[in-house]
C-alpha cells in the first residue's frame, strides 16, 4: 500500500492537506489543514509509538523486545515527547 507523502519531494518541507474527497459520493472538502500529529512523525517514530501502544506503555517490555537497556528506551521516549511538544508549539 502506498504511504501518504508528508514531506515535499523538492524541498523536504512539510506538506499540508488541501482537499479531501469521499470515494462514495465524490463530495470534496477543500481548505488548508495541518497533518495530524501522528503523521508529522517520521516512519521510525510512528512504529515506535505503535510498539509503545501495543506494549501497553511498558518501556521495560519494549526495551527487552528491542534488545536495548531501559535507560536507552527512556531516552528515546523523552526525545519523542520533546519533539511532539515542540511541534505543538509551532
Amino acid at each position: 500500500m502506498k504511504q501518504l507523502p508528508v514531506h515535499c519531494p523538492s524541498c523536504q518541507n512539510q506538506l499540508e492537506v488541501i482537499e479531501l474527497k469521499c470515494q462514495n459520493c465524490e463530495t470534496k472538502v477543500s481548505g488548508e489543514y495541518a497533518l495530524p500529529m501522528f503523521l508529522q512523525l517520521s516512519n521510525e517514530e510512528q512504529i515506535f509509538v505503535m510498539q509503545f501502544f501495543l506494549n501497553s506503555g511498558s518501556l521495560k517490555d519494549m526495551a527487552k523486545e528491542m534488545g536495548v537497556s531501559y535507560p536507552t528506551m527512556r531516552n528515546k521516549i523523552d526525545d519523542l515527547i520533546l519533539k511532539i511538544k515542540n511541534t505543538n508549539d509551532e
